[in-house]
């Protein structure tokens, strides 16, 4: 079915056209046409379905029939300061051969020039709750005539605690408007949260619940903690990975990965939520562009990161809450493509993994792990001294095979952890 059938306006076809888009994927095919109808929709969906322009499109027509003021008419409410860029951006895009209006607003950048941008009159306005709060105590912002309300990744907003923050954007809304919400995950937050939002809602599920992409290749390394940083520099050299996505648990965990790979000569950049909104645009974008070969990441940084063909992600330290394996490795994979998903599993994350199978309800397999070098400085680092009178600690195994750079160890050879 191509886009013209599902009721969009010309001018928008021809800008999903010019984007390289001819067949809607399945959450836009079933939404659309529920959002044009003017109804209320709960859509679970994971990144990459789609689902940005399963509400863009629709919402953009709409706007295009109705009269401009100076208030918004339409608002999308995202967790995260790149989710709303992207959303934005999206919308730009597909509104190209509109004269709709459409600001963004989010933190960690100046609030002068979004009130700039407000003044001038906004139709779509994308907003992070935080500034979007902020902007409306200081009356730099009026959400009355809002008819249409989007609160997307509504599962991310209540694990990042933005449900007080919903709740006071909700009042601020006017009663009559459609209402359109969109979860990657539904728990019992989530459905408590849709059946006080939404009304007589149309359910669109394009995926079983919690399910991963059925085109990644999923693997695991069994790894002591101190050489995975080795191990990864040695898959992105030996594989010749170009673009690969690593997560850490840590925003100092970040940091610090990103500079021990720039040590091993690999061109990375981290991304968290200590760095300026500037410094996190350009990482981004040195990334997008191949400048950047790795790029390192929390889990809250990185959702709703935009990465077409992203070929790799990988879990440098596993999640503490399964679901969010999900969302990694749902980085990857995206639009019909293929994609790899690694997990580096030090001994003590052996449970964090076993959480991640029972969610998946199948075995992440564990591949046998390569030989890599663990560099002389690692080799050459002091031992802790010994407390007082206690013998320093000796290692009684036998040394692995020596290079003049390192060592080369093939830790764990497909044992079982503890064996």
């Amino acid at each position: 079915m191509p886009f013209t059938e599902l009721g969009l306006a010309p001018e928008l076809a021809r800008a999903v056209a010019e984007q390289g888009y001819e067949t809607p994927t399945p959450i836009q095919m079933r939404a659309i046409p529920a959002v044009i109808a003017g109804r209320d929709v709960l859509a679970g969906a994971q990144t990459g379905t789609g689902k940005t322009a399963a509400f863009v499109l629709p919402i953009l027509q709409a706007l295009a029939q109705g009269p401009a003021g100076r208030a918004p008419r339409a608002l999308v409410l995202t967790p995260t300061r790149e989710l709303a860029a992207q959303v934005a951006e999206s919308a730009r895009q597909y509104g190209r051969h509109t004269h709709t209006r459409i600001c963004v607003v989010f933190g960690g950048v100046s609030i002068n020039p979004q009130i700039d941008s407000l003044r001038g009159g906004c139709d779509l306005l994308v907003a992070t709750p935080g500034r979007l709060l902020d902007l409306a105590g200081q009356h730099a912002v009026d959400l009355r005539a809002v008819r249409h309300f989007v609160l997307d990744e509504a599962d991310r907003m209540l694990d990042m605690g933005f449900i007080h923050a919903i709740r006071q954007v909700l009042k601020l809304l006017p009663e009559r408007r459609q209402n359109l919400m969109f979860s990657a995950t539904y728990s019992d937050d989530i459905r408590d949260l849709a059946t006080r939002l939404l009304r007589d809602p149309v359910t669109v599920e394009v995926a079983p619940r919690n399910a991963t992409a059925d085109r990644v290749d999923q693997r695991a390394y069994r790894v002591p903690k101190e050489h995975k940083r080795h191990l990864l520099a040695h898959l992105i050299r030996d594989g010749g990975w170009h673009q690969v996505l690593v997560f850490t648990r840590t925003k100092h965990g970040a940091n610090r990965l990103a500079e021990q790979l720039a040590a091993a000569g690999i061109e990375t950049a981290a991304i968290h939520g200590n760095k300026s909104q500037n410094a996190r645009t350009r990482a981004l974008a040195e990334f997008k562009t191949g400048k950047i070969t790795a790029l390192v990441a929390t889990e809250v940084a990185a959702r709703g990161l935009d990465i077409k063909e992203l070929p790799f992600v990988v879990n440098y330290e596993l999640p503490n809450v399964p679901e969010d394996y999900v969302h990694r490795i749902g980085r990857t994979a995206r639009a019909g493509g293929a994609g790899c998903a690694i997990s580096l599993v030090a001994p003590d994350e052996a449970g964090l993994l076993k959480d991640i199978e029972r969610l998946l309800r199948r075995a992440v397999p564990v591949a046998a792990t390569p030989e890599f070098t663990v560099s002389a400085e690692q080799r050459a680092a002091p031992r802790p001294a010994a407390p007082p009178g206690r013998a320093p600690r000796t290692q009684h195994h036998a040394p692995r095979h020596s290079r003049a750079s390192g060592r080369t160890l093939a830790p764990h050879g497909g044992r079982r952890f503890g064996s």
